[in-house]
């Protein structure tokens, strides 16, 4: 059974599952050479053009710079630098959108050019045979090169991995997406450099095979590389059927070697390098040349540009100044500007975004060319999308799931094998951008596992932040007991006793004596005693309980008095009454004389009834009293104030008898 490398040198091609043949105009733009686009007056360049981290800001705002001069650094394989595509001074370093799906904003470099386009210093690998494999990934990385093809990737890491791991090289020339035609064109004006490129990619790697992948629908970039490949070269050409997306990494890998790169893994786990045409044109440039990745080939087409065809744009260029500059007419019903091919493009907010390194195409369409679908209808289950799914995955429970937001399901379905190549949207009959639920899923998704990867590595960091704590703590006790053990050992060697070990013993005996019950000295215990006696007596003469019988008495004589005069006036207040309403006659009056009399008579009685009491009142209180003083003389003020009472009430007796007195006499 023959090898792989011999089936392939045999010509033999495979295939991969679904595709599409959507029409592909490419005759709109193909059809010129190559143009420079000329220098803007302000050049926007995002930090992060490529798949990996930023590098560090190394200019500052109003440093003049020269075209080719790194603007970033960083020391990492998946950090890669940008330069300055042209001569000018750095005005600002801000938020610009940038051309993303999401059309957010991220940190840019702004650069005001001016106009003298001023190269800083290269330096040039034009003997590039004779130098070393790692030293010429390290000046591809320098260089800022990443993958062209529209992925990103760091093509010095991709180079890196792939050493001593493959053994065959394949060079993307398919350009598979509809309108797009940077790398055709590329091929035919520039064959020479893109093969040069592919030789210096060949001595890196040092694979057994070398392969060009390129499309039937391309004779004339096909004639063109034929030309400058030599059979020295050890590369071979081979021309695929048209089918999309056949220019896709994995399906280009089936379709050239029969070996299916696994899910969630690269072509080089299986021996299989790829590089775009666009990325070997731009290693020769920075090998040979000497010249940083800092202009692409971009394609201008759609019927709304006067002018199309395909231009050398400086990185950070605004699609504004390539509008204006190549006469777009903007529909005027629906105006889109759309940045890649009409089935993996995405329609910019506005038109002041910059070109970057993954930016191959501008497509402008009038609505007839390519009709706008705002209408999505309900899923039919027709299937048609998982015929089509190069991936052979199952679009339409990607898209219940993506839409359900169940990321856990989307990944059960393999959401990371997507390429979003967008044949399944292609042929809905509903009309569902499923593209735009698998970006929405896996921007999601790769969100929370950022997240989890953070807490992972805070909790990593917390976790030795203890255990280095608990080690310091570790070292430090075994230095102190070191320390304690030779020093005892040096006492005892010198003959002396251990200084530190006898303060502490005098310490703990002045601790103890202190803690010990301290005698107390006699003038203090006897004043003590003496606080203690007048608290007793006072607690003593609070505790103990008056003799108030003499004042109950006068409350309740004072209140049977206050009784006797509103029941007299009462009787006084009926009888006015009476005399108001009824004529006075004798009748009556022998009647009110009669009454007025027993009145007087019952007070009468009642006083004389008082009088004795009243008036003996003095001698009976006073004995009391007497009693009182004399249980009390050790107390003189007590004595006096119950004096003082029994006074007042004999003189009150006196006057109350004297009062009824007068009352008898009156009567």
């Amino acid at each position: 059974m023959l090898s792989i490398i011999e089936q392939i040198k045999q010509g033999k091609l495979w295939d991969f599952h679904g595709g599409i043949h959507p029409a592909e105009n490419k005759a709109l733009s193909s059809k010129q050479p190559i143009k420079a686009a000329g220098i803007p007056h302000e050049l926007v360049l995002p930090l992060k053009q490529h798949i990996g981290s930023r590098g560090d800001i190394i200019v500052n705002i109003g440093d003049h710079v020269l075209k080719g001069q790194p603007l970033t650094q960083g020391d990492i394989a998946m950090c890669v630098p940008i330069h300055a595509p042209s001569s000018g001074t750095i005005t600002a370093i801000e938020q610009r959108t940038t051309a993303h799906p999401s059309g957010l904003t991220d940190l840019c470099i702004v650069i005001a050019t001016d106009n003298k386009d001023t190269w800083c210093y290269a330096t040039q690998y034009p003997d590039y045979q004779d130098r070393d494999p790692a030293e010429l990934i390290e000046a591809i990385r320098l260089a800022g090169i990443a993958g062209l093809g529209g992925a990103g990737f760091p093509t010095a890491r991709k180079l890196q991995g792939g050493l001593g791991n493959v053994d065959i090289l394949i060079i993307n020339a398919a350009e598979c997406e509809p309108y797009i035609t940077a790398d055709d064109r590329l091929m035919q004006d520039y064959a020479d450099e893109v093969i040069e490129g592919v030789r210096i990619l060949r001595h890196i790697i040092a694979p057994k095979l070398t392969l060009i992948g390129i499309e039937d629908n391309k004779p004339e970039a096909i004639k063109a590389l034929e030309a400058c490949v030599s059979e020295d070269d050890n590369i071979i050409i081979r021309v695929i059927p048209t089918k999309y997306p056949s220019g896709s990494s994995k399906q280009l890998v089936k379709l050239l070697t029969g070996r299916e790169v696994p899910s969630q893994a690269r072509s080089t786990s299986i021996g299989v390098i790829m590089q775009n045409i666009g990325t070997a044109f731009a290693i020769k440039r920075a090998i040979v040349n000497g010249e940083p990745l800092i202009e692409r080939v971009v394609t201008l087409t759609g019927e709304a540009f006067k002018q199309r065809g395909n231009v050398f744009a400086l990185l950070g260029t605004p699609i504004a100044y390539l509008l204006e500059k190549f006469g777009y007419q903007a529909d005027k019903k629906y105006p889109r500007v759309i940045i890649g091919g009409s089935l993996m493009g995405f329609t910019l907010p506005h038109a002041n975004v910059p070109i970057t390194k993954i930016t191959n195409c501008i497509l402008t369409p009038k609505r007839k060319e390519l009709p706008l679908h705002t209408y999505e209808m309900a899923c039919i289950r027709c299937s048609a999308c998982a015929d089509v799914c190069p991936s052979s995955l199952l679009p339409q429970q990607l898209q219940w799931y993506a839409k359900d937001k169940d990321y856990g399901k989307c990944e059960e379905y393999n959401l990371s094998d997507c390429i979003e190549c967008g044949a399944c949207a292609y042929v809905c009959p509903s009309e569902i951008p499923l593209v735009q639920y698998y970006r929405q899923a896996k921007a999601e998704i790769w969100e929370r596992k950022q997240d989890e990867m953070s807490a992972e590595r805070a909790r990593q960091r917390f976790e030795a932040k203890q255990q280095r704590m608990e080690r310091d703590k570790a070292d430090r006790e075994n230095r102190f007991a070191k320390a304690a053990t030779d020093r005892r050992q040096s006492m005892a060697a010198s003959g002396g006793d251990d200084a530190v070990a006898a303060a502490i013993a005098r310490v703990k005996a002045k601790q103890a004596a202190a803690a010990t019950t301290p005698t107390i000295k006699p003038a203090v215990a006897a004043a003590i005693a003496k606080a203690k006696a007048k608290q007793a007596a006072s607690t003593s003469e609070a505790n103990a309980e008056p003799d108030n019988s003499e004042m109950a008495a006068l409350r309740k004589q004072r209140k049977l008095q206050a009784r006797e005069q509103k029941a007299a006036k009462h009787a006084e207040l009926m009888q006015q009454q009476q005399a108001d309403t009824d004529q006075p006659s004798a009748q009556n009056t022998d009647k009110k004389d009669a009454v007025a009399a027993a009145v007087a008579r019952a007070k009468a009685r009642k006083s004389a009834q008082q009088a004795p009491t009243a008036i003996d009142a003095e001698p009976v209180a006073a004995e009391p009293v007497t009693k009182v003083n004399t249980d009390a003389a050790v107390d003189p003020k007590k004595a006096a104030v119950a004096a003082a009472v029994a006074r007042a009430k004999a003189r009150k007796a006196a006057q109350q008898a004297n009062k009824a007195q007068s009352n008898i006499e009156e009567e």
